[in-house]
């Protein structure tokens, strides 16, 4: 089982805008830095528009809004349900040396329900224990290892109790009402010059130019 980050992304991004432009997608990730932390480009960006497209997991709608040409997305119900998935992996997969599906996964947290959100964090918590306890045992036959390796396993190990720790605060601020998630009313708004807000408001013309109530 793996994650694709890049599609996961691109995903959920048009979930959370849809109907959305390309360029409106682009401009959005890049917002988050994604070129830094999950390693996208933004030509990627639209190669993975028209590629979810073609299997299916996005719907492609060519418009004519204001005399010009465009193309605008929207989920398909087995998007969604790829998409979910893909989320859901990506919570509860444990790889210290790897952690963008995860930092993926988090970044589009919103989507789920709070209760989905929580089950897929207590997930990973489980399984972190689980590679800590064998990290122990690797780290104790470790003796007649080198001494480098030895300090990588260490490392490792230190990796793995940092993030317990901090899954359990995330945890507790999440199972007390932090966060907001699907269904639930927003407790942030962007900023007035947020480009989100432009967005939101083509979403509208679009919904129109598409006949959505």
């Amino acid at each position: 089982m793996t994650v694709a980050p890049t599609r996961l992304l691109v995903m959920g991004a048009v979930r959370t805008f849809e109907p959305v432009n390309g360029y409106q997608i682009r401009r959005e990730l890049i917002s988050w830095n994604v070129q830094e932390w999950a390693h996208i480009q933004p030509g990627s960006i639209y190669s993975a528009l028209s590629t979810l497209t073609n299997k299916g997991h996005l719907e492609r709608h060519d418009l004519l809004d204001g005399g010009r040409e465009v193309a605008v997305y929207t989920t398909t119900e087995a998007g969604r349900a790829e998409m979910y998935r893909q989320q859901g992996l990506a919570l509860e997969m444990v790889d210290p040396y790897a952690p963008r599906g995860f930092q993926t996964g988090l970044a589009l947290a919103s989507l789920l329900t709070r209760s989905a959100f929580l089950e897929h964090l207590r997930r990973r918590r489980e399984a972190l224990v689980e590679h800590q306890r064998i990290g122990e045992g690797k780290l104790g036959a470790a003796a007649s290892s080198p001494p480098h390796v030895t300090a990588m396993l260490a490392h490792w190990q230190r990796m793995i109790s940092a993030e317990l720790g901090w899954l359990d605060e995330l945890l507790a601020s999440v199972e007390e009402g932090w966060l907001e998630f699907a269904g639930e009313h927003p407790q942030w708004r962007p900023a007035p010059d947020d480009p989100g807000w432009d967005i939101i408001a083509e979403k509208r013309r679009y919904r129109e130019l598409l006949g959505w109530q």
